[in-house]
């Protein structure tokens, strides 16, 4: 194993004589398995290792005892071991954001830091070829393109590798139980509550047993080759993007004309190299988004279409202008987003559909279900997913934060209480109610994400249809 791991590292330059190279180690089988391989090529590589640690302090106990494990085991080898504590709970709802896009946030932002006090040339992670392929499937049932049919890649902007990204969970396992490795183990990864774990623990399981037992590793070859087509067409579309597009200012970007007349794969890829240069990422851009602008070029001067991120794409005599809008204050109060389910027919209901909402940084899968699979749901538990009696709904599905005098019928009761006497009775900080998501059914509030569902749209012994509704967030989203 090791040696493939070695000749993966070469094929794709990952590592150079005397880099510096950190491992990001939780704990877990992965990041031991890659510390401990590394650790042994290392003197073959020509490297210095250090780790990093960050207790996030989800799990109580459980974290602490991680952090505890990990400074042993890089005690015990020599390697600089640095440790990061947040509270990342606080973090996502000081920020407004999913934990799990606060957890990335500080992650990344540690290992950024630790590059630059320690000179680091690599970031290595553990993500190993179930990763990518539980990646690849997420990402064909929510749509994309060739980029993200990719899945995970080896190389990323040059510094952050994943060298064990060929070896299966499998061999993980076996390879920790060889080498007497005792890594920490997190129960949530076996649990079904959020949809990578639901790929990984049912999707997957079930195609192997009826259509392909050896997925992972199609799935893998077939991301290989998208990382290699994909490589040629940003490399084509970057020269392109270098032709056609003028870069005023940090809030003003043109593409001309022209650019439109060329291939619609290079067309999109300039569009969102567009995007990126002017507002930095491409977080909550979606491909409606894109073709939206791709419409917007053939339509008369004066036309215009709005992007997340206040940005504002206008049609001025064929060529199109990007710009930043000033940034405005929304009043969290104020903001809202609204689902018509009139706007999909029974059929796509009950196939599930995803909706994206940018806004609140989360999608929902709703889908619509008959009263045979009452017994099988969970009406109570408090989890991602909840159940409504979809024939009481009437109206839209309203997204939002709370506002003065919102009032509640909770689950069990006939009355109604006060938003704010409810976060109290469950001890939610003041500091995170404005950053509770709301689920309403036109004007009553339905759902009180991560707390309590609404009496009036309860699911009963009488009820035929029940509606659905899964809060998906942060690799999920």
């Amino acid at each position: 194993m090791e040696k493939r791991i070695l000749e993966y590292i070469e094929k794709y330059s990952m590592i150079q004589k005397d880099d510096k190279v950190l491992v990001a180690l939780s704990g877990g089988p992965d990041s031991i398995t890659l510390l401990h391989v590394l650790y042994r090529l290392k003197d073959d590589l020509g490297i210095t290792l250090y780790a990093a640690h960050i207790n996030h302090k989800l799990r109580g106990e459980e974290a602490d005892e991680d952090e505890r494990y990990v400074k042993e085991i890089c005690s015990s080898i020599n390697i600089p071991c640095y440790v990061k504590v947040a509270d990342i709970n606080v973090i996502s709802k000081e920020r407004g954001i999913s934990s799990e896009m606060a957890g990335r946030d500080v992650r990344y932002d540690f290992f950024e830091s630790l590059k630059k006090d320690l000179n680091i040339n690599k970031v290595a992670l553990a993500h190993n070829s179930n990763d990518r392929a539980e990646t690849i499937l997420m990402r064909i049932m929510r749509g994309t393109g060739i980029e993200g049919l990719a899945g995970i890649k080896p190389v990323r902007d040059n510094t952050y590798i994943r060298p064990i990204l060929i070896i299966s969970r499998k061999e993980i396992e076996d390879y920790c139980a060889i080498n007497k490795l005792r890594p920490r183990i997190d129960k949530t990864n076996n649990e079904p509550i959020y949809a990578r774990n639901k790929v990984r623990l049912e999707l997957i399981p079930y195609i192997k047993e009826n259509f392909n037992k050896d997925i992972i590793n199609t799935l893998n070859r077939f991301s290989e080759l998208m990382v290699r087509d994909n490589d040629y067409l940003e490399k084509i579309s970057y020269e392109k993007f270098m032709k056609y597009v003028e870069i005023n200012s940090k809030r003003d970007i043109i593409i001309h004309k022209e650019a439109f007349k060329e291939h619609d794969s290079i067309v999109t890829r300039i569009i969102r190299y567009s995007i990126e240069k002017l507002e930095g990422t491409l977080n909550n851009i979606e491909m409606t988004h894109i073709s939206s602008i791709v419409s917007l070029s053939i339509q008369g001067t004066g036309k215009t279409v709005n992007l997340p991120h206040d940005i504002t794409v206008s049609n001025v005599y064929g060529d199109i202008f990007i710009k930043k809008n000033s940034k405005k204050v929304i009043k969290k109060e104020n903001l809202s987003s609204i689902i018509n389910l009139k706007d999909y027919n029974e059929e796509e209901l009950k196939g599930g559909i995803n909706i994206n909402i940018p806004e609140f940084q989360m999608s929902l899968f709703i889908k619509l279900l008959n009263d045979d699979n009452i017994s099988n749901l969970n009406l109570k538990g408090k989890s991602n997913c909840k159940y409504f009696d979809a024939d009481k709904i009437k109206g839209d599905i309203n997204i939002r934060y709370r506002k003065a005098g919102d009032k509640f019928i909770p689950y069990g009761m006939s009355g109604s209480k006060k938003l704010k006497d409810i976060f109290i009775d469950e001890k939610v900080p003041r500091e995170q109610r404005d950053s509770v998501v709301l689920i309403c059914f036109h004007n009553h509030i339905a759902w009180i994400e991560g707390y309590k569902v609404s009496e009036l749209f309860k699911v009963e012994h009488k009820t035929k249809n029940i509606l659905s509704i899964t809060i998906e967030r942060g690799e999920s989203y």
